[in-house]
């Protein structure tokens, strides 16, 4: 079992808008120039690519899921979108820089990731990238282990001693990297649910509708006195954000 979900674009667009908007201050770490080439890695519905490309960036996009590059470019026609596995991806270009909004952690293995990051990028390209790290949703994973019975988790949540480390093995020179807490509130009493079914339907997969409709349901339970604050849902998100660049050369 992958424990990867079905992407739902639609239901990702219109109950998880936040996964982009607290993106935005990212794209001001990374400052584009006008003219860079620059590759936006797990795009999702390509919101950020279009903020990257309002800059005057060359940009691309790619994504593991054919139905978030549909909508990308159904949203975004002018803009160049592909499906790429992004552990295992290789384009005919290379890049000034890659950017990478809150998607890394579904990438595995994360040496496979890192590698092919490097190879996209030129000598002194900038990786500069936002995800799930060490503690990200560990309240609502002890939900659903307890629910379920065994423990899970499909996603990668380093500390920033673990991934400043592959990074470095990789070549890279690690300029930035910390770890914060950033509790997110979600949209309306069915926000946890609606997360649930969007983030984690992978977990389930194999079981019936309705019997992942009473599991989720169960588990939202169980979370309602932890993270069910006046009248509102909010996620024990943990972040890591790094900046480093490729080194012009290594060993010398």
């Amino acid at each position: 079992m992958s424990e990867q979900p079905q992407w739902n674009a639609d239901l990702y667009q219109d109950k998880h808008a936040f996964v982009w908007q607290y993106g935005s201050d990212l794209v001001t770490l990374l400052a584009p120039q006008p003219g860079e080439k620059i590759l936006d890695l797990g795009c999702g519905t390509g919101q950020l690519t279009a903020k990257l490309a309002e800059t005057g960036a060359m940009v691309m996009g790619i994504d593991n899921s054919p139905d978030m590059i549909t909508q990308a470019r159904e949203n975004y026609p002018q803009l160049e979108f592909l499906v790429a596995n992004g552990a295992d991806f290789s384009l005919d270009k290379s890049f000034d820089a890659i950017f990478s909004n809150a998607a890394l952690h579904w990438m595995k293995p994360p040496e496979a990731v890192i590698a092919c990051i490097s190879r996209a990028l030129k000598p002194g390209g900038r990786f500069v990238a936002e995800f799930g790290g060490k503690g990200n949703v560990d309240i609502v994973l002890e939900a659903i282990a307890s629910t379920l019975n065994r423990e899970v988790n499909p996603w990668y949540f380093p500390s920033i001693g673990e991934y400043t480390t592959l990074l470095e093995k990789e070549g890279f020179l690690v300029r930035e990297a910390y770890l914060f807490a950033r509790p997110t509130a979600l949209q309306g009493e069915e926000g946890m649910g609606d997360w649930l079914t969007m983030f984690a339907s992978g977990i389930l997969e194999g079981i019936s509708q309705q019997k992942q409709a009473d599991i989720i349901a169960s588990i939202v339970e169980k979370l309602r006195p932890k993270l069910y604050r006046d009248g509102t849902w909010f996620l024990d998100y943990q972040r890591i954000r790094v900046v480093a660049y490729k080194l012009a050369c290594v060993g010398t």
